[in-house]
């Protein structure tokens, strides 16, 4: 009996343009219809770090060359990047079921994700979004539009949103009721857009939530079996490129948390892994996560590769 699984996709599955996406999703459409046959039932997010830049970029352009093309917000352009990302996936994977003479209904859901409005990360923006600009530049956007920027290792300014971590996921009975109907769900591109409840409404807010806390809280309220990491290694290492380094087969919650405070994980790498892969374990007792890459996914599943967290 197969697993109810959610994939979160790491950036090396996209490319960082249409047509490179284009090439890139074919192969990881083979590796996400595999899990499927192997008899599992798969929800799969993504982020959309580049593509979300370029579209943020794109529209900033328009309008500084044309001031009657709108200031597209940020929160739109995250749902534009899950529309035009979605739609290479599912007609990738849709393609590769044809290929094996198949049916299996793909859709891709705008996914709305729910933050706390008082999450102390709107207090300190750490994600840069976007491109790449000279102090002075960065100054006088600031100025016309409030946004906020920070040095980027030595290559210039970029701006910097907010990145707080989910709480629910908006549309979960709608992915319930796809899921249950047999449908492979494309779901939380980019983490999702990122909204607040104000008056009983839900607003857009500009900030990115980590696509791999976004899988696991959409695990978590799935009731998944199992969460899937994937990134570009088959393991997880600690002491990653020393002499000792080693590979890991499967980790505690307690090994987890002790490798965390010796600093074995990377904060802009496999550390928000880790902690998404924990929090999903927590949430529920008997659930698994797993980080592994995506050629080896299925592999990993039986055990042959990966690195479990229990």
């Amino acid at each position: 009996m197969g697993n109810k699984i959610v994939i979160a996709l790491g950036g090396n599955a996209l490319g960082n343009s249409p047509e490179e996406q284009k090439k890139a999703v074919k192969i990881t459409a083979k590796s996400l219809v595999d899990l499927v046959e192997s008899g599992n039932q798969i929800i799969v997010g993504h982020g959309n770090g580049p593509q979300v830049g370029m579209i943020n970029l794109a529209m900033e352009k328009g309008h500084s060359v044309d001031p009657t093309i709108p200031a597209m917000p940020f929160p739109e352009c995250g749902a534009m990047s899950q529309g035009y990302i979605g739609y290479h996936l599912q007609n990738a994977i849709k393609h590769e079921f044809k290929e094996r003479n198949k049916n299996v209904p793909v859709v891709t859901l705008i996914t709305q994700v729910l933050v706390d409005k008082n999450d102390k990360a709107f207090e300190n923006p750490t994600k840069p979004i976007g491109s790449f600009y000279s102090e002075e530049e960065a100054k006088k956007i600031e100025k016309e539009t409030g946004y906020q920027f920070k040095e980027d290792a030595g290559r210039g300014y970029r701006r910097v949103v907010a990145s707080p971590k989910p709480v629910d996921i908006i549309e979960k009975d709608s992915l319930q009721a796809l899921f249950d109907a047999g449908n492979v769900i494309i779901a939380c591109g980019g983490g999702g857009i990122p909204v607040v409840e104000e008056n009983g409404e839900y607003q857009g807010v500009p900030a990115v939530i980590d696509k791999d806390f976004s899988c696991a809280k959409m695990a978590e309220v799935m009731d998944a079996d199992v969460l899937v990491i994937l990134t570009a290694v088959d393991q997880v290492a600690i002491n990653f490129g020393k002499e000792n380094e080693e590979w890991l087969s499967e980790m505690t919650l307690d090994d987890c948390q002790k490798y965390i405070e010796e600093g074995h994980f990377a904060p802009g790498s496999m550390l928000p892994k880790v902690e998404a892969a924990m929090s999903f374990v927590k949430s529920k007792a008997g659930r698994k996560a797993l980080i592994t890459s995506l050629e080896s996914a299925d592999h990993a599943l039986e055990g042959k590769t990966g690195t479990w967290i229990k």
